[in-house]
């Protein structure tokens, strides 16, 4: 299922206020109004201005991240980040500016069923694909419908092997066919050298450097040709903390 247009350019375009903050994360997250032509929707903002300085990661980069995620799930044609953009303008400065997701907040992976948990695969492949340092078990969301909602990528995309998740519930399985076509086509989308101005690659342009860029397609090559997923690396923590 896609995105609708609509919502896009409202997140871009739209008149934007903050009604709110979240407080339980480590950098300054909003809850905002988001009001554009006959649509009124919430929005999750996080400027620039708001994130904790990191040792590993570039500061003022975090935003970029969460919208490059955005792109990548786009492009696999798995739809599991809700629509998000970069606004250059806001109440508090540049930032990224997320559909908010309506949702029962007592829900998450550790409190999943078998059921709703064999519905991960995606989930775990794209983190492995973005090299995802944080998917805790809240950044699992299930909307009013029931779908699959992942959210906070601000910790992705390092050049370096960072995975720490939550989810290895997989380890060693085949990951399915479907999934490993939708990676190479992936992959030669990324990689097209027809698609130079306009393809996947200048989309991620203006989030992510060349080097990142260039690592992501090496961790799609290096998964589509393993065809299983992977058991947590024994010399670093797999974990995120805190885990929920």
């Amino acid at each position: 299922m896609g995105i609708n247009t609509d919502v896009l350019r409202a997140l871009k375009y739209g008149a934007l206020k903050v009604r709110g903050e979240f407080v339980w994360g480590s950098n300054y997250t909003f809850l905002a109004q988001i009001e554009y032509e006959s649509l009124t929707l919430k929005g999750v903002y996080k400027p620039n201005r708001g994130e904790r300085p990191l040792w590993d990661f570039p500061a003022a980069t975090l935003a970029r991240r969460e919208v490059a995620a955005f792109l990548v799930s786009e492009a696999l044609g798995w739809n599991l980040v809700p629509p998000t953009v970069y606004r250059d303008h806001g109440p508090l400065g540049p930032g990224s500016l997320q559909l908010f997701v309506e949702h029962d907040p007592e829900r998450h992976y550790f409190n999943f069923s078998d059921e709703e948990r064999q519905r991960l695969r995606p989930v775990v492949l794209f983190d492995l694909l973005i090299n995802n340092a944080d998917r805790k078990g809240s950044h699992i969301l299930l909307d009013q419908q029931n779908r699959l909602w992942c959210i906070d990528h601000g910790l992705c995309f390092h050049v370096e092997d960072k995975l720490r998740t939550v989810i290895w519930d997989f380890v060693g399985e085949s990951v399915p066919e479907r999934l490993c076509g939708d990676l190479v086509e992936f992959k030669a989308h990324l990689q097209n050298p027809s698609d130079a101005s306009d393809g996947l690659a200048a989309q991620l342009a203006p989030f992510l450097n060349r080097s990142e860029i260039r690592a992501l397609a090496s961790r799609g090559d290096r998964f589509t040709e393993k065809g299983f997923f992977p058991a947590p690396d024994p010399s670093r923590r797999p974990f995120p903390w805190p885990q929920i």
